[in-house]
């Protein structure tokens, strides 16, 4: 579950390397899950990179500590919140995309995301 002031770590090869929440994409939405749109603003970032602090940019959520539940019953969680930073047509803006994504992210239309990651649970 992300919110608003929620800082979620970067799981690609953007530059950035922290965020924080301040808008979920939807009609009236409060809490954001497992592949849903978020805005964020970039809280640290490595210099002489295309992603400054400050900046305003749109992510997915691939990764929270809250668990998501499987329609076979199951619940995956995962260490801890991270997101991938994607541009308008809903693609990734870095290459790579570090650590495990869920199958749910395929579902969800970011197809990308899932080709470019490492390992799917």
């Amino acid at each position: 579950m992300i919110q608003r002031q929620t800082k979620l770590n970067v799981s690609d090869n953007t530059g950035s390397k922290t965020l924080m929440c301040i808008g979920i994409i939807g009609q009236n939405k409060k809490i954001a899950q497992i592949g849903d749109i978020i805005v964020c603003v970039v809280k640290s970032s490595l210099p002489n990179m295309s992603i400054k602090k400050s900046n305003i940019v749109k992510a997915v959520i691939i990764r929270t500590k809250k668990g998501i539940k499987r329609s076979d019953g199951s619940i995956i969680r995962f260490n801890e919140n991270s997101a991938v930073l994607i541009n308008a047509d809903r693609n990734p803006i870095g290459t790579r995309i570090f650590g495990p994504v869920p199958k749910e992210i395929r579902s969800k239309k970011f197809i990308k995301i899932a080709s470019l990651a490492s390992d799917i649970v």
